[in-house]
């Protein structure tokens, strides 16, 4: 448990003590400590792996030949994986936060020393409660890079809920299986079982149950976020319109009289 906590401190500091935020952030962090905690419990099941697989047989060196021939995947490594490219993703919109925070701050100073307020430049950031708040739907760049994490946090759920249907479920089957050994020497036919596979079972559903609500999350933030940047331009459209139909209604004027 000392390992957990260890594990949720620097998360939680990091989610809590910064002096910029965007939507979303808080959440993004709530999830990762969330997962943390349920792969620390999930893969408490697979720590026996090793006692829990028997065959009737009493060579070992048979035994632990079906033991690889049959867990031919690594299953708790592929877990620990899938969670360190989901903090990549999360990192990935922290360091674009801090590089447009400090380089609005920049441009703000320039502006402040050369007095020049009818040039002001569009701030994508408030202050809410003394922390900066980001905006990224003020920008196109900003809302690409914003789906583009959103995009590789789906993208890892998915290859996660590929590894625990197609790597570790077909290796839980509560009934017997035949192991052809043959191959190993003096081994021959030899018939295994799976202790515990309901137990382990149920931490796969667990860590399952994890990524589709991290899945439909992601994907109901992603559309909100292409919604309120449509509508942010739609606003734009119109007032560009009338400018331009202004200026031609002018042109038009001096031509013609």
């Amino acid at each position: 448990m000392a390992a957990i906590v260890t594990g949720l401190i620097p998360i939680l500091r990091t989610a809590v003590d910064s002096t910029a935020t965007y939507k979303g952030r808080t959440m993004w962090f709530g999830l990762l400590c969330i997962r943390l905690v349920t792969i620390f419990l999930a893969q408490f099941p697979w720590k026996s792996l090793n006692e829990d697989f028997h065959c009737n047989s009493s060579d070992v060196f048979c035994i632990k030949a079906c033991f690889n021939k049959h867990f031919d995947n690594s299953i708790v490594m592929a877990w620990h994986f899938l969670f360190i490219l989901l903090v990549l993703s999360v990192l990935l919109m922290e360091l674009f936060s801090s590089h447009l925070r400090s380089s609005f701050q920049k441009k703000k100073e320039r502006e402040m020393e050369s007095q020049s307020e009818q040039e002001a430049v569009t701030d994508p950031t408030m202050t809410v409660g003394g922390r900066m708040m980001i905006d990224f739907h003020k920008s196109k760049s900003s809302v690409v890079v914003y789906l583009f994490s959103i995009m590789l946090r789906i993208a890892v759920e998915v290859l996660f809920v590929y590894v625990l249907f197609y790597w570790v479920l077909p290796k839980l089957n509560e009934e017997s299986y035949l192991c052809h050994a043959q191959m190993f020497g003096k081994c021959s036919v030899q018939q295994c079982v799976v202790r515990g596979a309901a137990e382990k079972k149920m931490s796969v559903f667990a860590l399952l149950f994890m990524s589709a609500l991290v899945i439909v999350t992601s994907g109901l933030f992603g559309l909100y976020s292409i919604k309120h940047y449509l509508l942010m331009v739609n606003k734009r459209i119109p007032l560009n319109t009338s400018i331009l139909s202004f200026n031609a209604s002018v042109y038009y004027f001096f031509i013609f009289s």
